[in-house]
């Protein structure tokens, strides 16, 4: 027998990236951003043990410059809710700052201009 019954076909769960549509690989690279900006916040579970400032700086930074370059291709559908997050996180980033940036010099807002509460 050269598999378990249980087992799936590998061949059957991965689909070849030719054919994921660019908006779909856009969005879901935002998100692994958003998330992992997110962790390093500190605002997962556990919070304070994965606190990164550093690292989430570098992650919001990615995340704005993505949406804002790919903003002109992906429709107001996808990309409200993921400037929405970004907008969120950068908050987020000023709150958890002990020095916090001054508004327009913060993570990511070279590319989405000054962030206000």
């Amino acid at each position: 027998m050269s598999s378990q019954p249980d087992s799936p076909d590998l061949d059957d769960l991965t689909r070849d990236i030719a054919d994921v549509p660019a908006v779909e690989l856009i969005t879901t690279t935002a998100v692994h951003l958003l998330s992992a900006a997110a962790v390093n916040l500190g605002l997962a579970e556990d919070g304070e043990k994965h606190k990164d400032l550093d690292e989430a700086r570098k992650l919001i930074n990615a995340l704005a410059g993505l949406l804002t370059a790919a903003a002109p291709d992906l429709s107001t559908y996808h990309a409200a809710p993921l400037r929405d997050g970004l907008k969120s996180l950068q908050l987020a980033f000023r709150e958890a700052s002990l020095v916090p940036d001054a508004p327009g010099t913060g993570p990511g807002e070279k590319f989405t201009g000054p962030v206000y509460g």
